[in-house]
């Protein structure tokens, strides 16, 4: 039995739907085992038992969020990302609404894209480095857990120096390129903060660092 994460793409764009199999089919975890830009084939594909769908936002005659809703209302429970070239506040709150797990931008370089679908795999929710302080700006109004917001007391120095440049939307290799570090090693740093503080995506740890330095702020006027 195969352990590879067996995926479908859907995009109206046959372009975009090769280069993305090819991109993924030579990952060593991941199987895509059918593309389409068709809704009709793609409740065919679904009794292939798929992990993950892999959807286009702008696509016609349906577009990516009415798609998910229609599939929701049949009872799919397939996770979802969505992948766009769109980058508009809009647009992230109603997939987000729509329950994707993730929300990736076509111009990200394809080593992020592969390792935000693996996140997404392993249960995190991913958005493109370019979309984090918009997505910050949704959940700010959630408020943690006092033992969650004690947690940043756990992170070291480095820690929280990478913990900033995420708020700031930075990916990993720009965060790597700013601390002169491996990329490799910024992911096990990011890791090692997400397990200290408790939370499942980088996107919430970002935001409780952002809240503590609004705290301090008002506490140093």
């Amino acid at each position: 039995m195969s352990d590879k994460l067996r995926i479908i793409l859907v995009d109206d764009q046959c372009l975009c739907r090769r280069g993305l199999s090819e991109l993924l089919g030579n990952c060593y975890d991941f199987d895509v085992i059918g593309t389409t830009d068709n809704i009709g084939e793609l409740r065919t594909m679904l009794n292939e038992k798929p992990d993950l769908l892999i959807v286009d936002l702008r696509m016609k005659p349906m577009d990516g969020i009415s798609l998910l809703k229609q599939l929701r209302k049949e009872e799919c429970t397939v996770p979802a990302i969505m992948l766009t070239m769109s980058d508009s506040d809009a647009d992230l709150k109603n997939a987000i609404r729509a329950g994707v797990r993730g929300y990736l931008l076509k111009d990200m370089p394809p080593e992020e894209v592969v390792d935000a679908i693996r996140r997404v795999a392993a249960g995190e929710l991913v958005v493109a480095p370019a979309m984090t302080v918009k997505m910050i700006e949704m959940l700010r109004d959630e408020q943690p857990e006092q033992e969650t917001r004690n947690s940043l007391k756990l992170l070291t120095e480095r820690e929280r120096e990478i913990l900033q440049l995420l708020s700031r939307g930075e990916s990993n290799k720009a965060i790597a390129l700013n601390l002169k570090i491996s990329y490799d090693t910024v992911k096990q740093h990011v890791r090692h903060i997400l397990n200290k503080l408790n939370l499942s995506s980088r996107v919430k740890a970002a935001v409780l660092f952002t809240k503590e330095q609004e705290t301090q702020g008002i506490d140093d006027l």
